[in-house]
């Protein structure tokens, strides 16, 4: 299936592949929003490709390997719902009137096939490490599941369906005006990538993960890479920026020549956000979408940084309760609409959703959005088992967030997105 692509960084054996996808998607504490961070031509420029020393760092030794061990199948099940109790973090306030959900919530009785075997929902749940679940058929919800001590409040990690959300962000900077073209090279806004490997990328491309730079996401600490370095640099030891990296790493296709999925290239779209708003992304979600969604609880980014210095981990740090991001898939499904409010553009969510090239039989890659194949079904997927799934066919919404086991492929790969298809055309 399309979205394990992610996934390719677990080729390498478990124990260090997890000890640095531990660094890839998190980052930070809890303080108020601080001003825009931005960079000059200098420091972008000196910026390193090499693991640093971790005893250089101010972050303690035990939250670092905190830090790195945070994947882990032993505990991740507590660290994917207390992220804020790991890093720095930034939060994105709600405000006004709460969007109610109304809930008829009924047993989950259908079945669904794979792998020659006629499956079960409850079986489902245990099998592919279900930490919620909720589904919602026409704007009501039909099934809401917490598991392994969760509950409405409890925030959940998105990892990479923090990208579908920064999508959200460049569609609405369009919009107002602060993004002439998604056609133009991204230097024009951002400076400091003049020369750099995305010189000459179009902010489009680098929405659809086309930017043709050389970063592949794999975490390897005994033969460390330039992913695995920033990683470790910019989230366990908070000592660099993430989107820093941008500034040297080098070219390895033409732009929109290749797509290969890269949590830098979201990294550089946060950045974008951060410079033509001259707000934090925390700021601009929180004001755009947050409050006007109509949210429940504060959601909030971890950082690469503490207070004054780091950046929201765009590409994968953002935290949320499950029904807030079941109520970000009704808007999206919806068109852009919230409760009778406009919060993006319908063409804006149309353009996001499509596949930007022909879909496989795995499926496609639209803005920042998985497609399904043969269908109109899309969906915002991350790290070991985050789902928003929008099926625009049955008016509906499921989101699953998971605990699945680092490098365990069997958890998802199919039968996650079979279960998926099957709660989309049910009928309670």
């Amino acid at each position: 299936m399309a979205i394990f692509r992610e996934y390719t960084a677990w080729r390498l054996p478990l124990r260090q592949g997890m000890s640095l996808l531990v660094a890839t998607m998190l980052a930070v504490g809890t303080i108020a929003p601080a001003r825009s961070q931005t960079l000059s031509v200098s420091e972008c420029a000196n910026t390193g490709t090499v693991m640093l020393d971790a005893k250089t760092s101010a972050v303690t030794p035990a939250i670092q390997e905190l830090r790195r061990r945070m994947l882990d199948a032993d505990m991740n099940t507590l660290t994917f719902h207390n992220m804020d109790e790991i890093f720095w973090t930034r939060s994105v306030p709600r405000n006004g009137p709460v969007w109610e959900l109304p809930s008829q919530s009924t047993p989950l009785n259908f079945t669904y096939e794979f792998d020659d075997r006629t499956l079960t929902p409850e079986a489902f749940l245990e099998r592919t490490y279900t930490n919620a679940l909720l589904v919602m058929k026409g704007g009501v919800i039909r099934a809401e599941v917490y598991r392994n001590n969760t509950g409405p409040r409890t925030r959940f990690i998105s990892f990479s369906m923090a990208k579908s959300i920064t999508s959200m962000l460049v569609g609405l900077a369009l919009t107002e005006g602060r993004i002439r073209s998604l056609d133009d090279a991204i230097e024009v806004y951002i400076p400091e990538l003049a020369g750099s490997a995305y010189a000459g990328v179009t902010i489009r491309q680098v929405l659809q993960m086309r930017s043709g730079v050389d970063y592949e996401e794999r975490y390897d600490f005994d033969n460390p890479g330039i992913a695995a370095a920033n990683h470790s640099n910019s989230l366990v030891l908070n000592q660099t920026r993430f989107a820093d990296m941008s500034c040297v790493v080098k070219r390895k296709a033409e732009p929109g020549s290749l797509f290969e999925y890269k949590t830098l290239d979201t990294a550089v779209l946060g950045w974008l956000i951060e410079r033509v708003t001259g707000m934090t992304a925390s700021t601009y979600l929180s004001s755009r979408i947050w409050e006007p969604l109509g949210a429940e609880a504060d959601g909030y980014f971890i950082m690469d940084g503490p207070p004054g210095v780091g950046r929201e981990f765009t590409g994968g740090g953002f935290n949320a309760t499950l029904r807030d991001y079941a109520r970000l898939g009704q808007m999206v499904l919806n068109g852009g609409l919230a409760d009778g409010r406009r919060i993006l553009p319908a063409d804006w969510v149309a353009a996001s959703t499509a596949p930007g090239y022909p879909e496989s039989e795995a499926g496609g890659y639209g803005l920042q959005w998985w497609t399904v194949a043969d269908s109109d079904a899309f969906y915002a997927a991350g790290l070991q088992g985050q789902f928003i799934y929008i099926d625009p066919g049955t008016r509906t919404v499921v989101v699953k967030l998971s605990h699945y086991p680092p490098g365990d492929m069997t958890a998802g790969q199919g039968e996650t997105l079979t279960f998926l298809r099957a709660a989309s055309v049910w009928r309670p």
